[in-house]
């Protein structure tokens, strides 16, 4: 499985209004996050062209349209993203407790579930103590 792409913080806010309603025009995914983004059509135009690109999303025509979808699932997404920060900013090993997002209002029951399964999984590519190499 390849690995997900990382979002920065503005895509990430751009895929999380896709992850509620997608697919969706480059107008309607701006009219959603203006307010927290501020910045101009064009942006988010250039923004969500770039994250087609990288990966992050699929970019179809719809009735001469062009529209945006999520590649990246969320939860798939955020366990990445955590597991990269608990990792590399906070040096911790082994398994994240779910229990700090319990109270998440971008997860359900069941994406917890499933975002608690990903992250026991044990880390990719990651160096074991005294394995200079990183195999596993």
């Amino acid at each position: 499985m390849a690995a997900i792409p990382s979002p920065s913080p503005s895509e990430l806010v751009l895929l999380k209004q896709l992850w509620k309603a997608a697919p969706l025009s480059a107008r309607e995914v701006h009219n959603a996050v203006e307010p927290q983004l501020a910045w101009s059509f064009s942006s988010t135009r250039k923004t969500l062209e770039r994250m087609g690109e990288k990966g992050l999303l699929d970019v179809s025509i719809a009735h001469g349209v062009t529209v945006y979808r999520p590649l990246a699932g969320k939860v798939a997404t955020l366990a990445a993203m955590l597991r990269t920060f608990a990792q590399q900013v906070l040096e911790l090993e082994g398994p994240l407790p779910v229990a700090s997002f319990v109270e998440s209002r971008l997860l359900d029951e069941d994406e917890l579930a499933e975002l608690e399964a990903l992250l026991e999984q044990p880390p990719r590519n990651r160096r074991r103590k005294g394995d200079p190499k990183g195999s596993r």
